[in-house]
């Protein structure tokens, strides 16, 4: 009898144990390759989900939106440009994405053009009467937003990749490699990345890099978010410490980076994820650094991607203002 107990105690154990297994649900988080923004972000957000209880686990994809449009993957980062970019099928997207919805941003991206210090380009008013003389990277063949934010940054100023001497680039890093070893003469490089400070050191004789400061009236804000319209234009002071900010202080770019999912995720595990990204602020910085710049409340900015409803649930609840 105590045999029987025991083996209906088995049974019923398995069972269960099935029951849930069956019941798990195995969340992937799309992420680029190893030591990318997107790889390091999402490590950090896949390490508080399971703190959630959510068992998720990161995928090193390239180019994944389509995947997550087609509910292949259920999450995944990009910046906010090429989110809506992907969502209406314009810029670097020959297709719309309908189903992408946003879960929130994570914090923003700050980047802007730079060029040689000797050269004298402090504005981009500086930039138009030189810009014939002028070498800049283009095409980034193999990072393809990378020509978007370039245009935005040339547009706020009246000018178009035309109006320069084009020089073929396959990456962002390569770009500023570009830079650095005197191939061009502007490329965009993001505030302290470490390629963009080295490029800086090896420019030591011409006074390092400096950044073109952008034209922040509203003329020349409308312009740039012809580009760029998930962006903005950021006011940075002079600072000894930043690289390119040495010597003045400059009006550059800043982007949202966000999270997105597909619109038939379930609700539950949207606001599930939502909430322990939101609440998690000390662990993901811990584990990734750039967390340091997330603002809670300004998870919900206004954008041409739709808010996935579990998300909305959250923001709603935590009273965080959503398309403000």
């Amino acid at each position: 009898m105590r045999n029987l107990t025991k083996h209906m105690a088995v049974s019923l154990f398995c069972l269960l144990a099935g029951g849930l297994a069956a019941k798990a649900q195995v969340v992937t988080i799309a992420t680029g390759a190893q030591g990318s923004l997107a790889y390091n972000s999402g490590q950090a957000v896949a390490k508080v989900a399971n703190d959630a209880g959510i068992t998720a686990r990161t995928q090193p994809l390239v180019g994944y939106l389509p995947l997550i449009n087609s509910g292949e993957v259920d999450f995944g980062f990009s910046n906010g440009v090429e989110a809506e970019y992907a969502l209406s099928g314009t810029g670097n997207y020959d297709r719309a994405h309908p189903e992408l919805r946003l879960v929130g941003t994570m914090f923003p991206l700050t980047t802007g053009l730079m060029a040689p210090c000797d050269l004298g380009l402090k504005s981009i008013a500086d930039v138009k009467a030189k810009a014939s003389e002028l070498r800049i990277a283009s095409e980034y063949t193999s990072s393809t937003i990378i020509p978007f934010y370039i245009a935005g940054g040339l547009a706020n100023g009246g000018l178009s990749y035309d109006d320069f001497q084009n020089v073929p680039v396959a990456s962002f890093v390569a770009g500023i490699n570009a830079l650095g070893d005197g191939l061009v003469d502007i490329a965009l490089v993001s505030l302290n990345a470490g390629a963009g400070q080295q490029a800086s050191v090896k420019l030591q004789s011409r006074g390092g890099l400096c950044y073109i400061s952008l034209d922040d009236s509203e003329e020349g804000k409308a312009a740039f978010k012809e580009y760029l319209p998930a962006g903005n234009l950021v006011t940075l002071p002079q600072n000894d410490n930043i690289n390119g900010l040495q010597d003045n202080g400059a009006t550059i770019m800043q982007i949202p980076w966000v999270m997105l999912t597909n619109a038939s995720v379930d609700e539950d595990l949207v606001y599930t994820l939502t909430k322990s990204v939101a609440e998690g602020k000390d662990a993901l910085k811990a584990s990734f650094g750039a967390f340091g710049r997330a603002k809670t409340e300004a998870m919900a900015p206004a954008s041409a991607v739709e808010y996935h409803p579990g998300a909305l649930k959250y923001y709603q609840e935590a009273g965080i203002p959503v398309g403000k």
